[in-house]
């Protein structure tokens, strides 16, 4: 998909899972040749490539194995792991109990590609790579702290290396981040329970930098194309796979309708207010639409925690038993509070209840947008909704204004 580009184009950079996978690639091709590549090609989880350099490639213990380093790069406005070394350590016919199994199911399957058979490469955590101690989070607890979606990337990439060298047996991938541990604290990785590193992420391989003022002007330039072009709908997106999942959901509307604000609800919304269109639509994840739920104007991880007892109460109302109630009310992260929700009809009921309360928060968005003062062509009412999609796909709960 061709994106517009924002007038105020900052650098991207790449994730810490594209940096793995470089590491890992490199790493065998050192291995299987001998030489130490300067660059190595990997493949990226939605599709497409990306050119990766590699600080340091080389054999060690006694050519039995082959270490590879390279620096993650986030680009402008780098976040707390820009310029971290990640390493991998490769060895070839290894056994054993790996770090980062098969435990993703159909998450696996955004990254397409060719895989390795079950068992054929083994990811492992060393060194600075966190381990997850409290559930919640898409990696069970105990295991390292390699997400599924680049875990399927590494494993993308180290197929790619064995078949260029026409290896068929196991390898043994084990994954350290230089000063990981300290790192770490700077991220939100000691909150969640993820300890002893930093977490291997990264749902799209590549980062778009985070300028508050350059998504601003990114959301003002996709509405001002989408409004020029004749939409009456701007459909918001909080990531690229909620856009990808909104864009299934209205495929009637025109891609141009179809634009990523990222975490400034508040902004967004008034905007596509200010600026005429009868229709605002917001598509997100459950950890999102927690924070749509609270009336944040900002959905970001720093900007404001989410509030796990408010979470309770709506799961009460929802149906959920007391003891139910007081788990959410202690939960880890927004996507825990949902998994302790019985599935079924209270876990319905309970997302239901928080998208109303979020579609209640884009009203009154609109509402003060809506100011004589605030714009010059704003509609008088926008219809509003908000689509909140499950962690591998459906739709959990919409809600809409008449």
């Amino acid at each position: 998909m061709t994106r517009r580009s924002s007038p105020h184009r900052l650098r991207q950079g790449f994730t810490t899972g594209s940096a793995a996978a470089a590491a890992a690639k490199a790493a065998l091709s050192s291995l299987f040749t001998g030489l130490a590549p300067a660059e190595v090609d990997i493949p990226l989880p939605p599709g497409g490539r990306l050119a990766v350099p590699v600080e340091s490639a080389c054999l060690v213990e006694g050519g039995a194995s082959a270490r590879a380093t390279v620096v993650k790069d986030g680009g402008d406005d780098p976040d707390a792991t820009h310029g971290a070394r990640i390493s991998c350590l490769a060895t070839l016919g290894s056994s054993g109990e790996p770090d980062a199994e098969n435990f993703v199911g159909q998450e696996r399957a955004v990254t397409g590609g060719t895989l390795p058979a079950p068992g054929k490469v083994v990811v492992e955590g060393g060194r600075g790579v966190g381990r997850v101690t409290l559930p919640g989070l898409p990696v069970p607890v105990g295991r390292a702290a390699i997400n599924p979606v680049p875990l399927a990337q590494i494993e993308r990439a180290a197929c790619e290396a064995m078949e260029e060298s026409g290896y068929t047996g196991r390898v043994r991938l084990v994954l350290e981040v230089e000063d990981g541990e300290a790192m770490a604290r700077r991220t939100l990785n000691p909150r969640l329970g993820v300890v002893g590193g930093i977490s291997i992420l990264g749902t799209q391989g590549i980062v778009m930098p985070f300028s508050l003022e350059a998504w601003k002007a990114t959301i003002d330039s996709g509405l001002e194309v989408a409004r020029a072009a004749g939409c009456t709908t701007a459909a918001f997106a909080t990531g690229r796979r909620g856009e990808r999942l909104l864009m299934a959901r209205r495929s009637s509307l025109p891609e141009l309708a179809f634009i990523q604000a990222a975490d400034f609800f508040a902004y967004a919304t008034q905007r596509a207010v200010q600026m005429g269109f009868s229709e605002i639509v917001w598509g997100c994840f459950f950890g999102k639409l927690a924070k749509m739920a609270q009336g944040l104007p900002s959905t970001h991880a720093h900007a404001s925690p989410t509030d796990f007892v408010a979470l309770a109460e709506l799961a009460g109302q929802a149906g959920a038993d007391a003891g139910t109630c007081l788990e959410v009310s202690r939960a880890n992260t927004a996507r825990h509070a949902l998994e302790i929700v019985p599935e079924g009809l209270v876990r319905e009921r309970f997302v239901a209840k928080a998208a109303a309360k979020a579609l209640e928060a884009a009203r009154g968005f609109a509402i003060v947008a809506s100011d004589p003062g605030a714009g010059t062509c704003q509609a008088a009412s926008p219809r509003l909704g908000v689509c909140c999609f499950g962690f591998e796909g459906g739709v959990l709960a919409e809600a809409y204004t008449s």
